[in-house]
């Protein structure tokens, strides 16, 4: 993993807090970028960098299990361990339940601290790959005409050429022609390939 996917985004509106946890983490050789409140994270990050957060749960304004909603399912996701004062039984099971990595009290175990921000930082790689990749398929799934997204709905249904042909109303030999030109633009060399990739992006 290199440097700049090993940023952590701390959000916590306690000055001291922060400076001692940037010390910890910079000492370790993570990069980190902190915010005094959610609000001020939303406005100023940068989506597009790789990286965890570590959030505290209570925060002036948007507190930080509204943060974590306000992120979930959408491009700015990150994943998320969260920071303490007290231990809150159902925050910390609805924060897990919204897919958190771990939710520490204080005082914070420093090995766990950083177990879980190594976690964060592998669950981000991983899901930012995951969004590359079905960036890539729908990308290809654009490049097919009309016809020939037609004719691979029925391909990956599992009809044979000739069937494809009655559904669609055209001749067997130009439904071939038109499955050839899928398969190639999908860069899939078999039916099964062809339906795995499409079940990625929902199509199907």
């Amino acid at each position: 993993m290199d440097a700049a996917a090993r940023t952590v985004f701390y959000v916590n509106d306690t000055g001291e807090d922060r400076t001692a946890l940037l010390r910890l983490l910079t000492s370790v050789d993570y990069q980190v970028r902190t915010f005094e409140s959610a609000e001020r994270f939303l406005e100023e990050q940068d989506a597009e960098r790789p990286g965890c957060m570590l959030v505290d749960i209570c925060l002036p304004g948007m507190s930080g299990l509204d943060l974590q909603r306000s992120l979930v399912g959408s491009l700015r996701a990150r994943s998320i361990v969260f920071l303490s004062g007290t231990s809150d039984i159902n925050t910390a099971v609805n924060a897990m339940k919204q897919g958190a990595v771990d939710y520490l009290t204080t005082p914070i175990d420093e090995l766990r601290l950083l177990a879980a921000v190594e976690e964060a930082l592998q669950r981000d790689a991983e899901q930012r790959q995951e969004r590359a990749i079905r960036s890539a398929i729908r990308q290809r799934v654009a490049t097919l005409t009309r016809c020939e997204r037609e004719v691979m709905m029925h391909v990956i249904r599992g009809l044979l050429n000739k069937h494809i042909a009655v559904e669609v109303g055209a001749g067997e030999k130009t439904v071939k022609v038109h499955r050839m030109r899928v398969m190639r633009k999908m860069g899939v060399g078999s039916v099964a390939e062809l339906v795995r990739l499409t079940a990625r992006v929902g199509v199907s």
